[in-house]
């Protein structure tokens, strides 16, 4: 992947002038190096996919590869509002993939328990838009615990899903893109996948 990255650089490189500076220009120029990167890569075995069934493919993978995954949140076990988790009760049982209250402070605090004791929580917000209950949760305990705790503790497994975008109606509580409130916050990692592949 490394090699790809960097072949796309110089793809770009060489489509740009030295002095140019149009966001544009490095965008059509990203979006040409994918391309002709994708069209490289691996043939076998492929199936089409849209980005909610690459997600929903990534937790059985989870579930499958790890015993100690679970999956949670707001009406999840049903398939979810978005239909990124449909199968997964069925398949992996209430003990492992279950419905919590609204409360989104107490799913996350509920993950970055299960995440000190070596599980590895994949905690669903319902939409991005309500995680700000949790911000202190996230903030002030997740990302600094293994520092709080001199290393004795970590909730590095856990995992917090907050889809956002995808309701363009929605108004105040279904279209915001809270994201980058925590792209500041030393240890924490934020991940925005771009396509299907990068989802799985």
């Amino acid at each position: 992947m490394l090699a790809q990255y960097r072949q796309c650089y110089q793809y770009a490189s060489r489509l740009l002038e030295p002095y140019t500076t149009a966001g544009l220009q490095l965008l059509t120029a990203g979006q040409r190096c994918w391309q002709h990167t994708l069209s490289e890569a691996p043939q076998g075995d492929t199936k089409p996919l849209n980005l909610c069934n690459a997600v929903n493919d990534a937790l059985h993978i989870a579930l499958d590869s790890n015993d100690k995954a679970l999956v949670f949140g707001e009406d999840i076990a049903f398939g979810g509002v978005f239909r990124c988790t449909v199968g997964l009760l069925e398949r992996y049982g209430r003990s492992r993939v279950f419905n919590t209250p609204l409360a989104e402070q107490g799913i996350v605090g509920f993950g970055i328990g299960l995440a000190t004791q070596g599980y590895t929580p994949i905690a669903e917000i319902q939409f991005a838009d309500y995680i700000y209950p949790a911000f202190d949760q996230l903030v002030n305990e997740a990302a600094k615990y293994r520092y709080r705790s001199g290393g004795l503790f970590t909730a590095g497994g856990l995992t917090v899903r907050a889809p956002y975008g995808a309701v363009g109606h929605g108004g105040h509580y279904h279209s915001q893109s809270p994201e980058s409130f925590f792209t500041h916050v030393p240890g924490l990692k934020v991940v925005i996948p771009s396509s299907p592949a990068e989802a799985k």
